[in-house]
């Protein structure tokens, strides 16, 4: 579903996406649909509802379920989660989902053109309307755009940076044809930003093409989180150092210069790696709580560590996801918050 790129620019009516540390209104999540995803797909569902409910304790969740899948919705998520049935094809909502705006007269965002990953699956039609839906029941202004992109592949500070990665949008299964430069510039435009930092990211992933959500994140304005693997035999541990490296003496919109943190990525030796996602930064920073996976590895009680000394302020409450990570993504990736308008 190609888009024509709207004249108006979210930034001439002071339009920005807020970093996610920010006030939420709710967050928005996909109910696990796609027929042979899921190999275990009732652990699945139970996965993205106790995903749900630890959300839940903390903010309002809406659930966007297809009609053939509401009664077993409504058996697993109980009465604290609302439910919105909607026609999808699948359940990654920070993908499909829209990038929230705040700064203007009314709640807006910005609405990318979705085509799963590059054609990777098929049907895609209705997550492509997700965004777009969405933000009509929000009632927020929509900015629409030409860009192929996901959620997943953007960490805002809300102060006018984005990072991303090149394995992914310039990757010529999204924006053929279309320059850095061009896509940078769009990239600006619909998250009302003035800077973006290029990591390398992940040619080896072949599910999202490297998002950023698996590699780094902002946790406040001037500071990021970076994944690293310590164990130089570990078949992943050259990704954290390139994408580490490449962000070392970086400056941000404001002319900071970023410190880098550290979190300790999960195992991908054969064998050892569930074979989907592994990342600990990929994770969902909830009004006053950071929801965290727990995998199964010896490593899960050191995600909770870091998290609890980058977060003193809030609650870290982590959800085992074995069964969800194994279709390629984690929490951040099934989750999309809807900020303040005020934010």
């Amino acid at each position: 579903m190609k888009k024509d790129q709207s004249s108006e620019d979210p930034r001439d009516f002071g339009y920005y996406m807020p970093a996610e540390w920010t006030p939420h209104e709710c967050c928005w999540m996909a109910w696990p649909c796609r027929a042979g995803l899921w190999s275990n797909e009732a652990a699945t569902q139970t996965d993205y509802a106790n995903v749900a409910k630890a959300i839940a304790g903390f903010e309002s969740v809406k659930m966007l379920v297809p009609a053939a899948r509401l009664d077993a919705a409504r058996q697993l998520l109980g009465n604290d989660i609302e439910i919105v049935e909607m026609s999808i094809d699948d359940s990654w909502a920070r993908d499909s989902g829209p990038n929230f705006l705040v700064g203007g007269e009314q709640l807006a965002g910005s609405d990318w053109v979705f085509n799963a990953w590059g054609e990777k699956y098929h049907p895609y039609d209705q997550d492509a309307r997700m965004a777009e839906r969405i933000l009509k029941l929000s009632g927020a202004r929509r900015f629409d755009s030409w860009l192929v992109a996901e959620g997943g592949g953007i960490t805002v500070d809300g102060e006018g940076t984005v990072i991303t990665t090149e394995s992914c949008f310039l990757n010529k299964n999204r924006n053929p044809g279309r320059t850095r430069r061009e896509i940078e510039a769009e990239l600006c435009r619909t998250l009302g930003a003035e800077k973006v930092i290029w990591l390398p990211g992940d040619i080896e992933e072949t599910e999202t093409d490297g998002h950023v959500d698996g590699i780094a994140a902002f946790i406040e304005p001037g500071r990021v989180l970076v994944e690293v693997n310590s164990d130089k035999t570990d078949p992943h541990y050259s990704v954290g150092i390139d994408n580490a490296n490449a962000l070392t003496g970086q400056t941000d919109a404001k002319g900071r210069e970023l410190q880098i943190e550290f979190i300790e990525e999960g195992i991908y030796h054969e064998g050892v790696w569930n074979g989907g996602c592994s990342s600990y930064i990929n994770s969902y920073l909830a009004n006053r709580a950071v929801i965290v996976p727990a995998y199964g590895y010896d490593r899960d009680a050191a995600c909770v560590e870091t998290y609890q000394r980058l977060y003193p302020d809030r609650e870290v409450v982590q959800v085992p996801i074995k069964s969800l990570a194994l279709g390629g993504g984690g929490i951040h990736c099934v989750t999309q918050q809807q900020p303040l308008s005020g934010s």
